[in-house]
């Protein structure tokens, strides 16, 4: 019997003495997983009024809530008296091998990071990547989608894109065209000159500030090389690229003006 009472005793003291710190490791777990869940909603809302993609937005919001609760859950467990260090050291080995095995993942999430924070480019942009050219679809965690004018999807790697020199074609909301003409020198260039920017004035896609560039480029042994250079948005670039051939085939005809055709074909005029 005196020994049980000695047990008993042991027990009540070790209650008594651990109790305060039990039930405030409860209370600091309570409330902080409660904290979390509220600060992970309010970063998510950040997040989208931030115009950060649905994507990225929910998983920097789970990211940074289980951030949270894991170190409220370490904190919790030392108030309650457990060696949290070997934890700890559980959890940054843990964390060093998936980093190892995700390198390139990572370094891919970390640079969709930076592309959203930075913005060399949204959602609707026209960019080249890499002689790749198209307008971006969509940014994900680890990649950036890319739609070509004929239709075509490039997956690119976000790690690729930050390490490499891209050209953003709407950045300025104008993109300028680059149309080569090449006429004999019996030609009369302001005559061909005026012609090219009446059919420019036809199209309205062609904008007028910048203003249309026509000129000549240079002086072939036997043709010059008149350069067409206008302006247009993005959106616009295919269909005004093919309108102004057309039309400058149609009207270049219809005033008698010869051009250069292909090397296994003789000069003649440029019908309609």
């Amino acid at each position: 019997m005196p020994n049980l009472e000695k047990y008993l005793q042991t027990i009540i003291d070790n209650i008594v003495a651990y109790a305060p710190k039990l039930v405030g490791a409860i209370a600091v777990l309570i409330i902080g997983f409660w904290a979390a869940n509220k600060l992970e909603k309010a970063v998510i809302e950040r997040l989208k009024r931030s115009n950060f993609s649905p994507e990225i937005t929910s998983f920097l919001g789970s990211m940074f809530g289980v951030v949270l609760k894991i170190a409220f859950l370490l904190i919790s467990a030392s108030m309650a008296g457990f060696d949290t260090s070997a934890l700890v050291g559980m959890l940054a080995a843990a964390g060093f091998a998936v980093g190892l095995a995700l390198q390139g993942g990572l370094g891919n999430f970390a640079s969709g990071i930076m592309i959203l924070v930075f913005k060399p480019y949204k959602v609707g942009d026209w960019i080249d990547f890499n002689g790749k050219f198209g307008k971006v679809e969509e940014i994900q965690i680890f990649n950036t989608l890319m739609v070509s004018p004929g239709f075509k999807t490039f997956i690119v790697p976000n790690g690729q894109i930050t390490s490499n020199m891209i050209t953003n074609y709407s950045k300025k909301g104008s993109i300028r065209l680059d149309i080569k003409l090449q006429v004999p020198y019996e030609e009369s260039f302001p005559k061909v000159k005026e012609i090219i920017a009446s059919i420019l004035d036809t199209i309205p896609q062609v904008l007028k500030d910048p203003q249309p560039q026509v000129g000549i480029e240079h002086f072939d042994n036997f043709f010059i090389q008149i350069s067409i250079k206008p302006f247009v948005h993005p959106n616009d670039f295919t269909d005004v690229t093919y309108e102004i051939r057309q039309k400058i085939k149609t009207t270049l005809g219809q005033n008698g003006v010869r051009v250069r055709y292909p090397d296994s074909v003789s000069l003649g005029d440029f019908g309609a």
